[in-house]
């Protein structure tokens, strides 16, 4: 079906909907057993009355409980059949709510805006290929299609001041009457621009994808149905009779006719299902996590056999990754950055690929550890950024150009990718200097070089990126600079690399001082990536995010908690704590000029 501009499969839409109603993409009843997405979807599309007592609809806001009298419950999974009765006061509540920006909203209007929308999708979905509560619809278009005649010549006999018959053109009206809410209420457009082999043409055969009540109303003229609506109608008529041969025989129909009539659609379709099943990210989640332990591990003990199995694990978990950015390419056919969802993506897969090629240089440890942690941070990030829906959704028109996409924000992804390593690395150092007594100056004299290589390689990065994303402004919006909130973010990057390579190159800091300004670089760029997007002006803002912020918030103070730690004597890090203290004009023994300058 067609939906947000793309054809998708209903895999797709059945998980996108449920993990934005539901929060999770498998629904799991009182009685303990699982439902898939997929079950949820059919059972929402042809048997409502079912679907409904489904505990699918997430409140846990006290308040809004309090709104139907449910105060003292302790579930917080509801049936859209207990909201039913208060579908009118939700409305009326979620439309107050609504006029507010999202960060001026209290939990309580957060709450409710987020049930109404909720409750507003699963109406939708359950009026996207048949009326709510039909029964035998099939026989209803059936009846529809042999008195739309008599009803047509009833009303041009009206038309006429003649005698007419009543009582078919009330049959019709209210069978219309129906169909423009099927057609107001349709969450999917699922009847193709053709009918099936050998039938007539569709009765709105103009190449687009219309939903069902569209193309009733349509047939209205024409007195003919698109056979897949009668398709529909015999699938949903057999499921909820239980007659699963009928069932098979029709979806297969239907499915033959897709593979021959559109076989890019189908192959496309077929492989996002294969993707959708795999879940490769989630598989590389696993894996970074898993390596990262035997990263760390590998510090302890057994260190040769230990780093090399992390290794060999990251290069699967990074072959898993690619996979899955390549396939959302395919799908989308867009380079691999379009979205915040598939920044983060991007920024872990490049961060992966620059930390193995340090591990693969100074075979410590480190850059494998680095590649865990960024590769699992990252897709953890992505994960809750998926929590909207579809995260393969068309572009904006000034999006929607293959050659700024990627360069610009290819780049300036990559300049993030190398700044959150070189705050990695910098996290590394002080953890192990400060809190153990593993930071051997030869360790620490390999971290200082690949912070400082890997600020150079943001530094390029970033600058580039920020160059092409004027060239892009003027191209989009006809100005170069605007001072927009996020081309404010981008520069302030460039900016702080660039400060901290002229402060190094001065003399101003040596390695302590190096490692606390890439602390402080994390900041800047989690600021440049999701701060300037909540700020609610310019060109770029995406909208205050509720779960982000504190999140965000909370990352930044972990930072420069981090800064404070480092910036400590050296007499305090237990790496320190055994060496001689330097007599004046001496440097300690482990770390060479590691004052903060």
């Amino acid at each position: 079906m067609l939906l947000g501009g793309r054809v998708k499969p209903l895999d797709t839409v059945a998980r996108n909907s449920l993990l934005i109603i539901h929060g999770k993409q498998e629904l799991r009843l009182e009685s303990g057993r699982r439902l898939g997405a997929m079950q949820w979807l059919t059972d929402v599309l042809f048997n409502a009355p079912v679907a409904d007592q489904y505990p699918v609809f997430v409140v846990q806001n006290a308040d809004v409980l309090g709104l139907f009298g449910w105060e003292q419950t302790d579930r917080k999974y509801f049936s859209f059949a207990e909201f039913a009765p208060f579908l009118k006061q939700i409305d009326e509540q979620a439309a107050q709510s609504d006029k507010l920006e999202a960060v001026q909203r209290s939990a309580y209007q957060s709450a409710i805006l987020n049930l109404r929308n909720g409750l507003s999708l699963y109406q939708r979905l359950k009026n996207s290929i048949q009326p709510e509560g039909a029964q035998n619809f099939a026989a209803e278009l059936q009846r529809f299609k042999s008195t739309v005649p008599g009803a047509a010549k009833a009303a041009r006999e009206r038309a006429m001041g003649e005698n007419f018959d009543k009582a078919k053109l009330n049959d019709v009206a209210e069978l219309i009457q129906r169909y423009e809410r099927l057609s107001q209420m349709a969450y999917m457009l699922v009847v193709p621009p053709m009918g099936l082999p050998g039938s007539a043409p569709p009765a709105t055969g103009n190449g687009e994808w219309h939903s069902v009540g569209d193309t009733l109303l349509g047939s209205v003229g024409t007195g003919e149905i698109h056979p897949i609506v009668i398709e529909y109608a015999i699938i949903g008529d057999a499921y909820r009779a239980n007659a699963p041969s009928v069932f098979s025989q029709h979806v297969q129909l239907i499915t033959d006719w897709f593979a021959k009539e559109q076989p890019k659609t189908t192959k496309r379709a077929s492989f996002e299902f294969l993707f959708n099943r795999i879940q490769p990210f989630s598989q590389s989640m696993t894996l970074y996590v898993l390596a990262f332990l035997l990263a760390c591990a590998s510090w302890l003990g057994w260190s040769a056999p230990l780093r090399r199995s992390a290794f060999y694990l990251l290069l699967l978990a990074l072959a898993i990754h690619t996979f899955g950015l390549v396939s959302r390419m395919y799908l989308q056919e867009r380079p691999p950055v379009t979205n915040l969802y598939s920044s983060a993506i991007f920024i872990g897969w490049g961060a992966v690929i620059v930390a193995l090629i340090l591990e693969r240089i100074f075979r410590d440890g480190i850059g494998a550890a680095c590649a865990g942690a960024i590769g699992f941070v990252t897709l953890i990030i992505a994960h809750h950024l998926a929590g909207s829906g579809d995260t393969l959704e068309m572009l904006q028109a000034v999006l929607d150009t293959n050659i700024w996409l990627a360069t610009h924000v290819v780049a300036i992804t990559t300049g993030y990718s190398a700044m959150f390593l070189a705050g990695m690395l910098a996290i590394i150092y002080v953890v192990r200097g400060v809190f153990t007594r593993s930071l051997k100056k030869q360790t620490a004299d390999s971290l200082a070089r690949m912070t400082y290589g890997v600020v150079c390689f943001a530094t390029l990065f970033s600058f580039v990126g920020t160059v092409l994303g004027g060239i892009w402004a003027d191209q989009s919006w006809g100005r170069f600079w605007g001072w927009d909130p996020k081309e404010n973010g981008a520069v302030l990057i460039v900016l702080w690399c660039a400060i901290i390579l002229h402060a190094r190159w001065g003399g101003f800091i040596r390695q302590r001082g190096l490692m606390i300004m890439a602390l402080f670089g994390n900041i800047v760029t989690s600021f440049s990536w999701f701060g300037v997007n909540m700020l609610g002006v310019g060109l770029h803002s995406y909208g205050f995010m509720e779960k982000a912020f504190p999140w965000l918030v909370g990352f930044m103070i972990s930072q420069l908690a981090l800064m404070c730690v480092a910036a400590m004597p050296l007499e305090k890090w237990r790496s320190f704590a055994s060496a001689r203290a330097p007599s004046r004009g001496e440097q300690p023994q482990i770390s060479p000029a590691p004052s903060v300058g």
